[in-house]
């Protein structure tokens, strides 16, 4: 594998840092800032949508310039997203200073996604893609707790200003080890990067990643619940366990990748359908402690283990194009974030218990699985027609010839 996939690592650590560790630093920014925990928790929100608002138009505005002058753009404005936040005087300006942290995000990992792919043999795309993600899971690891603990003793500022030196060891990183054959821009352009949106495969697989990871969501937004109401941990080891989700994490993106190489459709279903499995168990593991570690480590196991044959399935779909398509699955990870907590969130509101979002969790795995068996179905009966028309296109020539003479 090239080194140049350390720097797209360095990079998503620092993305996944600052995503997840304003939920472990709302009760500080929200006494500094003389604001509510609810109203410090738009924070989350407006990343999110800086998230899904980004990707698509930062992929398409860019598409005709160079995929490595656009990551180290990119992560350009990630550092001045970072460093504005950690100089809010106020609530309003730390919301707009999260929602413009957020807009490069989905757009870092599509283009990075594409850059790592280029990078290696076709046997090897799916691992690639998973050592870039690498950076996103570790930082679930590492990275969250040490930038909470960085927060909680030095302040949240400085949370967010250790963040922005990240993103500049990044920046660092790209110019130094992404290759300079990156440089040229895409031949597609930005009309060619839409073309690629009018495909049903494309949907199709978008719309699995909506589902499939939704159904992590569901759970994951209402982990801590579970843990300390259903498991009965003290609330001081919630951020030992959710270290153990990062390290499934880890290990389900790394094995995902490796799987994928060998077969990306089996490696989705199985993932899914793993998924669907562990949620399943959920209101049993969740009943001693014990069980609900290893719960946690295999709920990030088997969701990320579906994360690089999604992200692969989409950019082989928009293959003449695949910056935008695979822009947009990054802002089909965030919308499954907001709409699996809002269902896990009615489960419970609905008095179905502290366990029931794992179960709307199942039913979105099953949507999930139903969606990429629907892809599937789509892709075989496209196949004998794309077969006719490669095998007609061959015999143009000589018939045309034979009429010539």
């Amino acid at each position: 594998m090239p080194l140049a996939l350390l720097a797209l690592a360095v990079g998503a650590f620092g993305i996944g840092t600052t995503e997840f560790v304003m939920m472990g630093l709302l009760p500080d920014v929200a006494d500094d800032l003389n604001i509510s925990i609810p109203s410090a928790g738009h924070l989350v929100s407006a990343y999110a949508l800086g998230v899904v608002i980004g990707a698509p138009l930062l992929a398409a505005v860019t598409a005709r310039m160079s995929r490595r002058t656009v990551l180290i753009g990119l992560m350009g404005l990630f550092v001045v997203g970072n460093a504005l936040s950690a100089l809010a005087p106020d609530n309003g300006w730390l919301l707009a200073a999260r929602f413009l942290s957020g807009l490069p995000h989905g757009a870092f990992f599509g283009v990075g996604a594409v850059v790592a792919t280029n990078m290696v043999a076709p046997e090897r795309k799916a691992r690639s893609v998973s050592l870039m993600f690498l950076g996103l899971t570790v930082a679930n690891v590492l990275g969250v707790p040490v930038a909470t603990l960085m927060g909680q003793n030095l302040g949240w500022r400085a949370t967010f200003l250790g963040v922005s030196a990240i993103g500049l060891a990044a920046i660092a990183a790209l110019a130094f080890l992404i290759p300079r054959d990156h440089e040229h821009a895409t031949a597609q352009g930005l009309r060619g990067e839409l073309a690629a949106l009018r495909s049903l495969p494309v949907w199709l697989s978008l719309g699995t990643t909506v589902a499939g990871f939704g159904a992590l969501f569901a759970a994951y937004s209402y982990i801590t619940p579970m843990l300390t109401d259903a498991a009965g941990y003290a609330d001081a080891s919630v951020t030992l366990l959710l270290a153990l989700f990062g390290v499934g994490a880890t290990v389900g993106n790394l094995l995902g990748g490796r799987l994928a190489d060998h077969s990306l459709r089996g490696t989705l279903f199985g993932g899914l359908t793993a998924l669907v499995a562990v949620l399943a168990l959920f209101p049993l593991l969740m009943r001693t402690e014990l069980t609900a570690a290893v719960a946690v480590i295999l709920l990030g196991m088997a969701a990320f283990a579906t994360g690089s044959p999604l992200q692969l399935m989409v950019m082989e779909k928009a293959s003449s194009a695949p910056s935008l398509a695979s822009s947009a699955n990054q802002a089909a990870f965030n919308l499954a974030n907001a709409g699996g907590a809002w269902i896990g969130g009615l489960a419970l509101a609905a008095g179905f218990g502290v366990t029931s979002p794992a179960l709307a969790g199942v039913a979105l795995a099953v949507l999930g699985l139903a969606v990429a068996s629907l892809a599937y179905a789509v892709d075989r009966r496209r196949a004998p027609v794309a077969g006719r028309e490669r095998i007609v296109a061959s015999h143009v020539p000589q018939e045309a010839e034979a009429v010539h003479h």
